[in-house]
């Protein structure tokens, strides 16, 4: 983990008011989230479980999934969308796991290994560079990636030099500008650089230790992103 501390972000209220007032923030939403649903069966299932969390929090804000934005020059499907009378947050969800069988609260889970980790971290920021499109004034941006394969947060030992290193979404670094692959090699959808109007810097956080045995620990990365409306983008 980083030394020292960093300055503190502003407290965003789910309706997408920066108010450092604001009683809870979205790592409270998914603290609380945690203590009742510690593992999913899939990303629809987080993508519900985290929606519902959020209607039970703040019931008179609309809560909406697969939402659609009208943005320029074409549309974007967010996966989770709040609007409140002060402003709305659109969501991106990743949750990306390695295999696990475990039964929790009497409930069986059996979550797979997703392989394809590189493309797994394109994508993660493809989100982000979505909802630097539809973060203008009165909508805020969160990009979450939740896992339990620690390939992911750890640091590597030595510098990376793989296809993707520009992709890489581990503890401490910070993320800015164009982004993409090393090697030439088609990649289908894939392809195309992407570019990034904000700075990110990342920051993983604990979700739930479920199990003391391997791929247990589920973490996430939480990046928030205010688009075009504010030079300023903060990772938490």
């Amino acid at each position: 983990m980083i030394k020292g501390a960093r300055p503190r972000a502003p407290v965003i209220d789910v309706s997408g008011k920066i108010d450092t007032s604001l009683p809870f923030t979205v790592e409270e939403l998914l603290h609380n989230l945690a203590t009742t649903r510690p593992v999913f069966h899939s990303e629809a299932d987080f993508q519900h479980a985290l929606a519902w969390e959020l209607h039970v929090r703040k019931p008179a804000i609309g809560v909406r999934l697969e939402r659609c934005a009208a943005t320029r020059p074409r549309r974007v499907y967010v996966d989770l969308w709040a609007h409140g009378s002060a402003g709305s947050v659109a969501m991106e969800l990743k949750y990306k796991t390695k295999r696990l069988t475990i039964v929790q609260d009497g409930e069986e889970f059996c979550l797979r290994s997703h392989q394809a980790q590189n493309f797994n971290r394109y994508d993660f920021w493809k989100d982000v560079q979505r909802l630097e499109r539809v973060s203008v004034a009165g909508v805020v941006g969160y990009a979450i990636f939740l896992t339990n394969d620690a390939s992911y947060w750890r640091t590597p030992v030595r510098e990376v030099k793989t296809a993707d290193a520009a992709f890489r979404i581990h503890e401490g670094r910070t993320i800015s500008g164009s982004l993409q692959w090393s090697t030439k090699v088609d990649r289908g959808s894939r392809n195309a650089t992407l570019v990034l109007r904000g700075e990110y810097w990342l920051r993983w956080a604990d979700f739930s230790a479920i199990a003391s045995r391997s791929n247990g620990l589920f973490r996430y990365l939480l990046v928030r992103v205010l688009g075009r409306a504010s030079k300023e983008a903060t990772a938490s």
